[in-house]
């Protein structure tokens, strides 16, 4: 039986709703519009929109590994606080960073859609800004991602960067500090167990994001999205499934798969690819302190590894209880 939604809705709620439509739009399919868009026009007789444009991308290849081009303009839009306030979602400081130091944040989990990533951190939807005054956020996203033409600039606007060691690198390195560079540590494997309830982290065996802390000698930030894995719901895909099976494949062959969620739709709450109404709580811990080692041993990487794990650990656990998680529900670090 399908729940439709009631006929009057307040105007503030039809906002909310449509805020997020457009960011789900814009994750699945904008980019795809982009490549139709860039593609047609050369075959009309505004062809040298596109060809203008193919220059200007040319030109403009490496600034998704340079920090990107972020827009106050953009990280400000007011579409931004109505998506914040459709679940809620909130931005929970522990400890004050330091605009002197640059940091690297490993973000869990990682979601469907990494919704409170980039709420938080590409937007000033839950006033980031405010929050943690004189730094300036970035959050990696697959390369490919910066492929299509014009996405590529939209998204770099609001902070997202190239996810790879050069773009790391050049944030990390930057003089002054003030920089946060955040990485959802689990990745598409991780997506692939996101559902209510779940608390399983992809996270024992990544230290890549370890290694570039100790290069660099940037702080390390622990950050846990509580909800983050509640609103959505994923077609069953346990270990062993045909389905399963399919997804690490392309995983393995092509560094991403394809979670096959659901949620609400626009007019009606019982199916479709809008997220459920469930609060998003995001959980800034205390940064861990990283003296620079330009050659670290796999023995310090371990060392410090292990550190970031018990840290995240306990941000966790000191804060599990106040954002309805029981008390017998641990980590599940693999």
């Amino acid at each position: 039986m399908v729940e439709f939604a009631p006929l009057f809705v307040p105007l503030e709620r039809r906002l909310q709703t449509f805020a997020v439509l457009q960011l789900i739009f814009s994750y699945l399919a904008l980019h795809l519009i982009c490549y139709v868009v860039f593609i047609g026009l050369l075959f009309t007789r505004f062809w040298m929109i596109s060809i203008l444009y193919a220059i200007w991308w040319y030109l403009d290849r490496d600034t998704p590994r340079q920090a990107g081009r972020q827009s106050a303009f953009i990280r400000n839009w007011t579409i931004w606080k109505y998506t914040k306030d459709y679940f809620p979602i909130s931005l929970v400081k522990t400890a004050e960073l330091d605009p002197s130091r640059n940091y690297l944040a490993g973000f869990h989990p990682h979601g469907i859609l990494c919704t409170g990533a980039f709420t938080n951190l590409c937007t000033e939807g839950t006033g980031f800004s405010s929050v943690f005054p004189g730094i300036r956020s970035h959050l990696m996203m697959m390369h490919w991602c910066f492929w299509a033409p014009v996405y590529r600039d939209y998204i770099m606007s609001s902070g997202l960067v190239s996810s790879d060691k050069e773009s790391a690198a050049h944030i990390l390195n930057r003089k002054g500090g003030g920089n946060l560079l955040s990485i959802v540590v689990g990745g598409v494997q991780e997506s692939l167990t996101a559902r209510p309830g779940a608390y399983k982290l992809v996270l024992r065996n990544r230290k890549g994001f370890i290694r570039l802390a100790l290069i660099h000698g940037a702080d390390l930030v622990p950050i846990f999205s509580f909800g983050e894995n509640d609103i959505y719901e994923q077609v069953e895909n346990s270990p062993g499934s045909w389905l399963r099976w399919i997804q690490d494949r392309l995983h393995k062959n092509f560094r991403g798969s394809i979670p096959l969620f659901y949620g609400r739709g626009v007019f009606q709450y019982s199916f479709g690819l809008m997220p459920y109404r469930r609060p998003i709580t995001t959980v800034v811990g205390k940064p861990i302190e990283v003296q620079k080692t330009p050659y670290p041993s796999q023995e310090e990487v371990d060392r410090l590894h292990q550190r970031y794990m018990k840290e995240l650990e306990n941000l966790f656990e000191a804060h599990k209880l106040k954002y309805n998680v029981p008390r017998d529900q641990h980590l599940e670090i693999c």
